[in-house]
């Protein structure tokens, strides 16, 4: 870091889950090293996200923009208060789908694993092209779904039918009786729209990595549940790539499309949407590279450094846009990475706020402060590395 220069410290951190949002642990950073470079450095937020929890929250920190709030259904259909954001343009929609379908809001009653739907995602796209948006960006993290998005594209106006002709039931258990998809009444600014569908995971669609396998289990399906809900992605999947003339595979096999029990799926296959890595999709909204370019001294971080986060994660995403010469510190609730792998990876040091032996419950209640004071002895180091 140049003594003659004023440096710019940047803190670009995900959400430490549970206990702290993205944007409050950047601004916590910033206070820790402003405690040791004060008026001496310049100081720049920019809270991130990797395409689930918290992904709303981040563009809505760097757009300066507050989010709009309408009615929508939640996962089994009740009405609930959902957010979503419009850039300062008015272009682009920010959706988090997990706002109408997510875990949390369902988690007072018994899950319906089988029966729980995203129509509520839908209701919010609606809102968004009444409000006059040419792009839609979804992230689908923290769904309580297994559907393939086909609730989003009914509250579109697509019409799942059996071989009756009848509408199929809604969720997860009409999948396997769908006989035909009338795509005819969808509304064509859904069509006309730019759709990009932001994942945080990268297994496929169907089979033993599949959707239902992997995350049915959290969303509360049983032992038996489970190859009911392979076996209904697998058959939606093949009506549309028969429809699309595509093979099955393109669609069962194809690293994402798990994500959120399959809401990929309907949106490439009947919207023509991208599938894209959380992370380089929030990077791209923000200008993250153009915001990183003069950096000095960058933080970013977590609830927890594992393997994981040096693999597509925000911390990843980070690594690889900071400056080669500016150090990477990452400050985590707990490190599990060795120095070595950290040195691999891109990340020059990473801490742990936690302050010796704790329970979570503990350092929860702390997380910022811990965050704070954590930056502030790393930022100590540096500076202390750069005028020796």
């Amino acid at each position: 870091m140049p003594a003659s220069t004023r440096p710019l410290i940047i803190a670009a951190p995900d959400s430490f889950k549970g206990s702290c949002s993205a944007a409050a642990a950047a601004h916590a950073m910033l206070a820790g090293a402003r405690a040791v470079y004060g008026d001496a450095a310049d100081y720049l937020a920019i809270p991130l996200a990797d395409g689930g929890e918290g992904t709303l929250d981040a563009l809505l920190a760097v757009w300066g923009v507050q989010a709009r709030e309408v009615t929508a259904r939640d996962a089994i259909g009740r009405q609930r208060r959902a957010r979503y954001g419009i850039s300062v343009d008015g272009a682009t929609a920010m959706i988090e789908a997990a706002e109408a379908n997510g875990l949390p809001w369902v988690s007072d009653v018994p899950l319906r694993p089988l029966d729980a739907d995203t129509f509520g995602v839908g209701e919010l796209v609606l809102d968004a092209l009444d409000q006059g948006v040419s792009e839609i960006l979804l992230s689908v993290g923290g769904s309580a779904t297994n559907e393939g998005g086909t609730g989003i594209l009914r509250a579109l106006g697509v019409r799942f039918l059996d071989a009756a002709g009848r509408e199929v039931a809604p969720g997860a258990r009409g999948l396997g009786d769908i006989a035909t998809i009338d795509d005819s009444g969808l509304d064509p600014r859904a069509l006309t729209a730019e759709w990009r569908i932001a994942v945080d995971v990268s297994f496929p669609l169907c089979g033993p990595e599949g959707a239902a396998a992997v995350f049915g289990p959290q969303k509360g399906a049983t032992p038996a549940d489970v190859p009911i809900i392979d076996a209904g992605l697998e058959r939606l999947a093949m009506l549309l790539a028969a429809r699309n003339g595509v093979p099955a595979s393109d669609y069962t096999e194809r690293a994402g499309f798990g994500a959120a029990g399959g809401i990929p799926l309907t949106a490439v296959a009947l919207l023509g949407a991208e599938v894209v890595a959380g992370a380089d999709l929030v990077s791209e909204a923000v200008g993250l590279p153009e915001l990183m370019a003069g950096a000095d001294l960058v933080f970013s971080g977590e609830g927890r450094l594992d393997s994981q986060s040096v693999n597509g994660k925000v911390v990843d995403l980070v690594a690889r846009t900071r400056p080669a010469a500016a150090p990477l510190v990452v400050i985590a609730g707990a490190v599990e990475l060795a120095a070595v792998e950290c040195r691999a990876a891109g990340v020059t040091a990473a801490f742990s706020i936690a302050p010796g032996p704790t329970c979570l419950s503990d350092l929860v209640a702390v997380t910022e402060d811990r965050i704070a004071e954590t930056a502030a002895h790393a930022a100590a180091l540096v500076r202390a590395s750069v005028s020796g």
